[in-house]
């Protein structure tokens, strides 16, 4: 079943052909899972082996190529009529002699395309320095360009259908951060808490379940709360442990993440010093959001707050996300940060994370958000202060 309306699949392919238009491009080859989703439903755990759309100005569908034993999954999950799905052998999968973009060399050959102007997303992870060579070599008379995010910037502005799954992923985020929070103890293992964290993200609520996120959860604990993506270990949590914990519900493929810093115990005075800075730039960060305000003036916001009390951030505060697969469930688009002048409009989703890190400490508490026609919708309802932790030695 289709989750969206063919209707919407073809309104998304004519502004990615517009994009196409305006930067002179005919074909743009697209290898990044999340774009292959968003234009066609495409969804299968398939990413390891070498697949692509083929967006042509002059067809009405896009062309998936594939692995053959994949060829089903694109029958199942995508609005492609049969003609629309090619497929390659099994002889092309990781071999030495082969490479499956010889076949798509072949099939652009066929189609008299081998001397357009092809776009590629360089930048997509999926997208190997191979994969460029062997198409580079195999037709010499196309131009190629740099499609990176080509369909990511298509992607940026969300439906209201895509509001509505990832109000849904927020859900299982609120869900799954209070699990975490209801686990995590002194002498519990680290990995018991992630163990129940993830069942929560899948199981999702009664009325819908979840999909798997794109990152796993990540759970920096004591003074590895220093480091922003550490996971998990089978280490045991010890009283005053600081932990940071950072997951999203995911539903349909659509993110929703969410972040708290927990302590067990009662707080040093750094760390609920920190906490509070971090608090008072998100809540007016947040107050700030609203169409027309650029991502630099809303980072402006934040840093203006956190300077007063003398820390700095140099990183980003945040990012657009919603669609993604691993390993990430950001949209490489927008981010929040000195520099960035994209505008915000109306249903553009953020993930606002301001976290702090220092030497031997660090605070992350962050909110997903949509931007509403008059300001923003913070999407996962859960509290927002320091989480303290009594300390009950359960192990």
């Amino acid at each position: 079943m289709l989750t969206f309306p063919i209707s919407e699949f073809q309104e998304r392919l004519a502004r990615t052909k517009q994009r196409m238009i305006n930067e002179g491009v005919d074909l743009l080859l697209v290898t990044d899972p999340a774009n292959m989703n968003y234009l066609t439903g495409y969804d299968a755990w398939s990413f390891y082996v070498h697949q692509m759309l083929i967006v042509m100005l002059e067809d009405e569908q896009p062309i998936w190529v594939g692995r053959a034993q994949d060829a089903s999954a694109a029958l199942h999950t995508t609005w492609l009529d049969n003609d629309h799905i090619v497929a390659y052998g099994d002889h092309y999968v990781q071999s030495d002699v082969r490479h499956p973009m010889d076949f798509v060399c072949d099939l652009l050959r066929e189609k008299k395309c081998d001397n357009k102007t092809i776009a590629v997303e360089l930048d997509a992870y999926y997208f190997t320095a191979r994969s460029y060579m062997q198409l580079t070599q195999g037709l010499p008379n196309a131009t190629f360009k740099d499609g990176t995010n080509m369909v990511n910037w298509v992607r940026i502005i969300k439906s209201d259908r895509e509001i509505s799954y990832i109000k849904h992923a927020a859900k299982i985020s609120e869900n799954a951060m209070q699990v975490a929070f209801d686990t995590i103890n002194e002498g519990v293992r680290e990995c018991d808490v992630v163990a129940e964290i993830s069942h929560a993200q899948i199981s999702g609520t009664e009325d819908f379940g979840g999909d798997y996120p794109s990152i796993v959860p990540l759970l920096p604990t004591g003074d590895k709360t220093s480091a922003s993506h550490l996971t998990w270990t089978d280490d045991r949590f010890q009283h005053g442990d600081p932990v940071i914990i950072e997951l999203a519900g995911c539903y349909k493929r659509y993110h929703a993440p969410l972040a708290r810093t927990a302590v067990i115990g009662r707080p040093d005075e750094t760390m609920q010093y920190v906490s509070d800075v971090v608090l008072e730039g998100i809540n007016a960060a947040l107050d700030a959001v609203k169409p027309g305000i650029t991502c630099e003036e809303l980072e402006g916001v934040w840093r203006s707050v956190i300077e007063k009390s003398g820390i700095k951030k140099e990183s980003r505060m945040g990012y657009s996300m919603g669609l993604n697969y691993p390993p990430d469930w950001g949209e490489h688009t927008a981010s929040l940060r000195p520099g960035d002048r994209t505008v915000l409009e109306p249903n553009m989703t953020f993930h606002l994370i301001p976290g702090i890190w220092m030497d031997h400490m660090g605070v992350e508490i962050s909110e997903s958000f949509r931007v509403t026609e008059t300001g923003c919708e913070v999407l996962a309802d859960f509290p927002r202060d320091l989480m303290i932790k009594p300390n009950i030695r359960l192990a």
